[in-house]
Protein backbone atom coordinates (compact mmCIF):
# COMPACT_ATOMS: atom_id res chain seq x y z
CA UNK A 1 0.00 0.00 0.00
CA UNK A 2 1.60 3.55 -1.00
CA UNK A 3 1.06 6.18 1.54
CA UNK A 4 1.57 9.84 0.26
CA UNK A 5 1.90 12.51 3.02
CA UNK A 6 1.90 16.08 2.14
CA UNK A 7 3.95 19.03 3.41
CA UNK A 8 3.86 22.58 2.17
CA UNK A 9 1.67 25.25 1.03
CA UNK A 10 -0.29 28.30 3.25
CA UNK A 11 -0.91 31.80 2.30
CA UNK A 12 1.06 33.82 -0.13
CA UNK A 13 0.43 37.13 -1.98
CA UNK A 14 0.17 37.03 -5.51
CA UNK A 15 3.59 37.14 -7.30
CA UNK A 16 5.09 34.56 -4.98
CA UNK A 17 6.80 31.49 -4.82
CA UNK A 18 5.82 28.12 -2.90
CA UNK A 19 7.27 24.77 -3.29
CA UNK A 20 4.51 21.67 -2.33
CA UNK A 21 6.02 18.18 -1.32
CA UNK A 22 4.61 14.51 -0.89
CA UNK A 23 6.52 12.17 0.22
CA UNK A 24 5.94 8.85 -0.45
CA UNK A 25 6.24 5.96 1.28
CA UNK A 26 5.65 1.73 0.40
CA UNK A 27 6.79 1.61 -2.95
CA UNK A 28 9.84 3.17 -4.99
CA UNK A 29 8.49 6.00 -7.15
CA UNK A 30 9.27 4.74 -10.38
CA UNK A 31 6.47 2.19 -10.64
CA UNK A 32 4.02 4.77 -10.17
CA UNK A 33 2.44 7.92 -12.15
CA UNK A 34 1.85 11.25 -10.04
CA UNK A 35 0.08 13.77 -10.57
CA UNK A 36 -1.04 16.98 -8.81
CA UNK A 37 -4.52 18.09 -8.70
CA UNK A 38 -6.47 20.63 -6.84
CA UNK A 39 -9.85 22.02 -6.12
CA UNK A 40 -10.55 25.08 -6.18
CA UNK A 41 -13.24 26.80 -3.39
CA UNK A 42 -17.17 26.34 -3.99
CA UNK A 43 -16.17 23.40 -6.58
CA UNK A 44 -16.77 20.37 -4.27
CA UNK A 45 -16.15 17.02 -5.97
CA UNK A 46 -14.30 18.89 -9.16
CA UNK A 47 -10.49 18.01 -9.20
CA UNK A 48 -8.35 19.60 -12.18
CA UNK A 49 -5.12 17.93 -12.77
CA UNK A 50 -2.45 20.58 -12.75
CA UNK A 51 0.82 18.53 -13.69
CA UNK A 52 1.84 14.77 -14.22
CA UNK A 53 5.17 13.53 -14.05
CA UNK A 54 5.23 10.19 -15.68
CA UNK A 55 6.98 6.96 -14.69
CA UNK A 56 9.47 7.91 -17.72
CA UNK A 57 9.70 11.23 -15.97
CA UNK A 58 7.06 12.62 -18.83
CA UNK A 59 5.87 15.65 -17.74
CA UNK A 60 3.03 17.54 -18.88
CA UNK A 61 0.70 20.24 -17.55
CA UNK A 62 -2.37 22.04 -17.65
CA UNK A 63 -2.50 24.97 -19.70
CA UNK A 64 -2.96 28.07 -16.91
CA UNK A 65 0.00 26.83 -15.39
CA UNK A 66 2.63 26.17 -18.14
CA UNK A 67 5.78 27.86 -17.58
CA UNK A 68 4.69 28.96 -13.72
CA UNK A 69 4.66 25.33 -12.23
CA UNK A 70 7.29 22.33 -12.55
CA UNK A 71 6.21 19.00 -11.21
CA UNK A 72 9.36 16.82 -10.25
CA UNK A 73 10.52 13.69 -8.38
CA UNK A 74 13.46 12.92 -6.05
CA UNK A 75 13.81 8.89 -6.13
CA UNK A 76 16.41 9.13 -3.62
CA UNK A 77 14.12 10.94 -1.37
CA UNK A 78 11.02 9.75 -2.05
CA UNK A 79 9.41 12.43 -2.90
CA UNK A 80 7.55 14.59 -5.59
CA UNK A 81 7.60 18.27 -5.41
CA UNK A 82 5.48 20.93 -6.79
CA UNK A 83 7.19 24.07 -7.25
CA UNK A 84 4.62 27.13 -8.11
CA UNK A 85 6.01 30.36 -9.10
CA UNK A 86 4.51 33.76 -9.90
CA UNK A 87 0.95 32.70 -8.37
CA UNK A 88 -1.97 33.93 -9.18
CA UNK A 89 -5.35 34.29 -6.74
CA UNK A 90 -6.89 31.94 -9.33
CA UNK A 91 -4.69 29.39 -7.83
CA UNK A 92 -5.64 29.43 -4.40
CA UNK A 93 -7.07 25.77 -4.13
CA UNK A 94 -6.66 22.81 -2.04
CA UNK A 95 -3.56 20.60 -3.39
CA UNK A 96 -3.89 17.42 -3.75
CA UNK A 97 -0.81 14.59 -4.93
CA UNK A 98 -1.84 11.45 -6.30
CA UNK A 99 -0.32 8.13 -7.69
CA UNK A 100 -1.27 5.42 -9.99
CA UNK A 101 0.08 2.61 -12.04
CA UNK A 102 -1.75 3.73 -15.36
CA UNK A 103 -1.72 7.77 -15.73
CA UNK A 104 -5.67 7.89 -16.35
CA UNK A 105 -6.18 6.11 -13.03
CA UNK A 106 -5.13 6.98 -9.66
CA UNK A 107 -5.53 4.92 -6.44
CA UNK A 108 -3.39 6.59 -3.97
CA UNK A 109 -3.99 10.71 -2.68
CA UNK A 110 -2.13 12.67 -0.13
CA UNK A 111 -4.52 14.79 2.55
CA UNK A 112 -4.34 18.03 0.92
CA UNK A 113 -2.87 20.88 1.31
CA UNK A 114 -4.36 24.56 1.22
CA UNK A 115 -2.61 26.91 -1.05
CA UNK A 116 -4.15 30.34 -1.08
CA UNK A 117 -2.92 33.47 -2.94
CA UNK A 118 -3.95 37.39 -1.93
CA UNK A 119 -3.76 40.48 -3.99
Amino acid sequence: QLQLVQSGGGLVQAGDSLRLSCEVSGRALNYYTFAWFRQAPGKEHEYERVATIGQSGTVTYEDSVKGRFTISRDNADNTVYLQMESLKPDDTSVYYCAAGLMPTNFNFWGQGTQVTVSL
